[in-house]
């Protein structure tokens, strides 16, 4: 076993390779493109275990990430955030070697992309479905056809179709209402491409949330999905129903430092730097910054019951726990702490180290 003196991020790289396996099988059935989203483990070595599947198409979160990808062999990239016309110079490098999809919603990008992209590109139009971040609503059925016209007309930009993501699932009560998000979401895209076809446009649809991707088992007239957290999943999947805590495949060790046995409260070396300030409601109506279960031999047990992060701050989380637990951690101990948001408390801590003490790095 590894040994632990700091947070550390943990990755039970089976549980992982089992999470990949099961979205694979539901995409190998349909005639679907699986374009999984590299921007939660961000990891070349995770990649691998894409690549060794046939998993060659991906998607990312910046230009950035599409270079970091493309220097390990990635040759189709697309970047599902709305188009950075300060990044051309790097947009314009990494066209001229890779198949790279770009995202757009504004007249202005497309004229700025028209004049000055020296090479062909991949264009989606961003479809707002109800999460209310960026794109266009598909009400604006008038706006989106002169966007895809002026793509259309453009020298460098070839028209793919139309993107979303379902990320108003997260604020979902439970399965049922996941459900019922895609398929409201889905009915207006539909709406939308069938103008746009009776226009003489044909346009494909492309959808990327994970509560989606994960429950949904038909995806009718959908031509591409990109979930990306289905790798890890979290305690804010696991929240909504998505999948189970057993399912979590990283989590971050973190020291006992103090305990304070007047408000039955353990300290640990692991706040917000480690694992972001995203929270959950837990089933008391409590604030929950993470769950905690303890190391075993080759990962973490079950979480512990009735234990939680209640409180963060930048180096210190603070653990509410029953007495029977208060008394049987020690200073000294270290706690594995199962994230809210795996992406997140991924990028944070930038390193995963496997049980056998095998290390790689995010970005590199």
């Amino acid at each position: 076993m590894i040994k632990i003196t700091k947070p550390t991020l943990l990755i039970d790289k089976e549980k992982a390779l089992t999470n990949l396996d099961n979205m694979f099988a539901k995409v190998k059935q349909k005639p679907l493109m699986f374009r999984p989203h590299f921007k939660t483990h961000q990891s070349a070595e995770i990649g691998r275990w894409f690549k060794e599947k046939g998993i060659t198409q991906i998607t990312v979160s910046s230009v950035e990430m599409a270079e970091y990808f493309a220097q390990h062999g990635f040759q189709d990239i697309t970047i599902a955030f709305p188009c950075n016309i300060l990044e051309i110079d790097s947009i314009n490098q990494l066209a001229s070697r890779i198949e790279l999809g770009l995202l757009v919603e504004s007249e202005e990008v497309i004229q700025y992309l028209n004049r000055n992209l020296k090479f062909p590109v991949n264009i989606w139009i961003k479809i707002d479905t109800g999460l209310r971040r960026t794109g266009i609503e598909p009400k604006n059925v008038d706006f989106v056809l002169r966007v895809l016209q002026s793509i259309i007309h453009s020298k460098n930009m070839r028209i793919r179709g139309l993107l979303t993501h379902c990320g108003h699932t997260y604020q979902a009560k439970n399965q049922q209402e996941i459900i019922e998000i895609y398929h409201k979401s889905m009915g207006e895209l539909l709406k939308l491409q069938d103008y746009l076809s009776n226009q003489g446009h044909h346009t494909k649809i492309s959808i990327g949330d994970t509560p989606s991707c994960s429950l949904i088992d038909h995806f009718k007239r959908v031509d591409e999905i990109r979930p990306g957290n289905f790798i890890f999943y979290d305690l804010m999947q696991s929240n909504l129903g998505v999948c189970s805590e057993n399912e979590i495949a990283v989590a971050v060790a973190c020291p006992v430092v103090a305990k304070h046995e007047d408000r039955l409260e353990i300290v640990i070396y692991g706040g917000a730097v480690h694992l972001s300030k995203e929270l959950i409601i837990d089933y008391r109506g409590n604030k929950c910054f993470g769950k905690v279960a303890e190391l075993s031999e080759n990962g973490w047990t079950q979480t512990l019951p009735e234990t939680y992060v209640r409180a963060l701050s930048q180096e210190h989380g603070i653990v509410k726990t029953p007495t029977s637990i208060f008394n049987r951690i020690k200073i000294g101990d270290v706690l594995v702490i199962l994230p809210v948001h795996s992406c997140l408390t991924v990028n944070l801590m930038r390193t995963y180290h496997e049980f056998n003490g095998k290390k790689y790095s995010v970005l590199g």
